[in-house]
């Protein structure tokens, strides 16, 4: 994930400070990446050192000033070149629930189940979020939408994969516990 472009991608829409940049990103882009403000005032600072963005102080009556981000000349050409250049290998998902998943074998299974139903539940309520959010998203361009079905899309697949994993997991025995390291390749 490339927190520039996407940084650069947001201030084609609106000039905006970083606290409205990670918040963005993360109701979003939550599904694709988790990002802090550890990745973007860095950034936003190298890209203004770079020319590709512009800072200004906004004054706001009785709280600290804002600096609020634009996007300059520069940035644009920066940002039209990354979104012609290759894709950068293969769809990653990072997700800390199922690298523990990997490894319930170990635990307890009642435990197992109960963190699977938590998953459960977190994945029904991102659900409704992201259908309600398919109404707003329906009038934001054809790559918005497109990008918006795929959240909806994956959440769906991975709420049946926990459902169905969740019930295999209640239909067996306690002693299924692995027995060698494993050899997994997506290749």
């Amino acid at each position: 994930m490339s927190v520039r472009h996407a940084i650069l991608g947001l201030l084609h829409y609106q000039d905006m400070h970083g606290y409205r940049i990670k918040r963005h990103m993360e109701q979003h882009f939550g599904n694709m990446w988790s990002i802090n403000y550890g990745q973007i005032y860095p950034n936003l600072k190298k890209m203004e050192e770079e020319g590709l963005v512009t800072k200004k102080e906004v004054a706001r009556s009785g709280t600290p000033s804002r600096k609020l981000y634009s996007i300059t000349p520069a940035g644009k050409e920066v940002f039209s070149q990354w979104l012609v250049s290759d894709p950068q290998g293969t769809m990653l998902l990072r997700d800390p629930f199922l690298l523990r998943f990997v490894f319930f074998g170990f635990g307890s299974k009642d435990r197992t189940l109960g963190l699977v139903d938590e998953q459960i539940r977190s994945y029904e309520t991102q659900l409704e979020k992201r259908r309600e959010n398919m109404r707003r998203w329906q009038r934001q361009g054809i790559y918005v939408r497109q990008m918006g079905e795929l959240g909806l899309l994956l959440n769906e697949m991975i709420l049946e994969w926990l459902k169905r994993s969740r019930k295999e997991i209640a239909e067996s025995s306690d002693g299924d516990i692995p027995t060698e390291l494993m050899e997994l390749s997506l290749d």
